[in-house]
């Protein structure tokens, strides 16, 4: 397939990932309206309907679920064929340490990683994964070279690490199917008031701004429930157990389809901001920054300000 006909098969892909044409030109940096044609065009080459579109929603087709998985298979193959290619020509050595928050909806870390790794297979990679807070504290004592994390709004880069953004969510509410404000458009922080909660634990950045969010909205929640994965989370508001508050990724994922997920009234920030953090920018570290996606949203100063390394 020609490059045009790759960009149709991203869109498809971003489409079905995200159930939403917005969300999928946010991702992939068109305009909804050139998204929507390229889907066009593709469902007219191919003779089907991929998706069932509603006011509320988007879903795959039979046709769609057909497609998808040698959609992605087409673009790995691609992928591989560039990465092939470009290994031939480049002979990178070192080593690159790397940490990441999970579920940070901004970057599909393995495949960042595969892809890396094809292009520079001579680079020894060591990843971990861990709460933000871990996370910038061992980027502290060096013993990390880059960290995707999350953090409040308020955060401030410390210590010379340099902050690159990558995109800022909003939190949502995640509830049960059954429970009293799952009919709701949208709910207030005092809604919120009294209610269980599941969350993940401290050191996590979703834990730190919610707790911080909710302290400057006057809320008093019960957190019942304390886990360290997302699909545990989900888990237990599936189960009735506890409402979580989420940022909007999370409740995007697969996992969490047909829970209702509401946005907050009063909420006009985006407090969910994803940043790839570095001290240095050496050979290796440089070409692995070259791989990351174009930030989603300006740079804010406050977070790209920090020593440049």
């Amino acid at each position: 397939m020609n490059a045009v006909e790759l960009r149709q098969v991203e869109y498809f892909i971003a489409v079905a990932e995200e159930r939403s044409f917005t969300r999928a030109a946010e991702r992939t940096h068109v305009s909804q309206s050139g998204l929507s044609a390229a889907i066009r065009t593709l469902e007219r080459e191919l003779g089907s309907p991929l998706f069932h579109r509603t006011t509320r929603s988007v879903e795959l087709s039979p046709a769609g679920f057909a497609l998808l998985p040698k959609a992605r298979a087409m673009l790995d193959l691609a992928a591989a064929g560039r990465d092939a290619v470009a290994a031939t020509t480049t002979h990178l050595r070192g080593s690159l340490r790397l940490g990441s928050e999970q579920c940070l909806g901004v970057i599909d870390i393995t495949e960042l990683l595969a892809r890396f790794h094809r292009r520079h297979p001579h680079v020894d990679i060591v990843f971990d994964q861990a709460g933000s807070t871990t996370l910038l504290e061992r980027m502290r004592q060096g013993s990390l070279d880059v960290a995707f994390v999350a953090a409040g709004g308020a955060g401030r880069p410390t210590d010379g690490l340099r902050w690159l953004p990558l995109a800022a969510e909003p939190l949502l509410l995640l509830c049960p199917p059954d429970h009293p404000l799952s009919e709701r458009e949208s709910v207030r922080w005092t809604d919120l008031d009294g209610h269980g909660f599941v969350d993940l634990a401290h050191g996590w950045a979703a834990r730190e701004i919610n707790e911080d969010a909710l302290a400057a909205q006057g809320v008093q929640r019960r957190v019942r429930y304390t886990v360290n994965d997302i699909h545990t989370l989900i888990d237990l508001v599936r189960r009735g157990l506890a409402l979580a508050l989420v940022p909007a990724p999370v409740a995007r994922k697969t996992h969490a389809a047909g829970l209702p997920a509401l946005p907050l009234a009063e909420a006009a920030d985006r407090p969910w901001r994803v940043s790839a953090v570095v001290r240095t920018t050496d050979q290796v570290v440089s070409a692995f920054l070259r791989a990351l996606p174009e930030p989603l949203e300006p740079r804010d100063p406050v977070f790209s300000a920090g020593a440049p390394g």
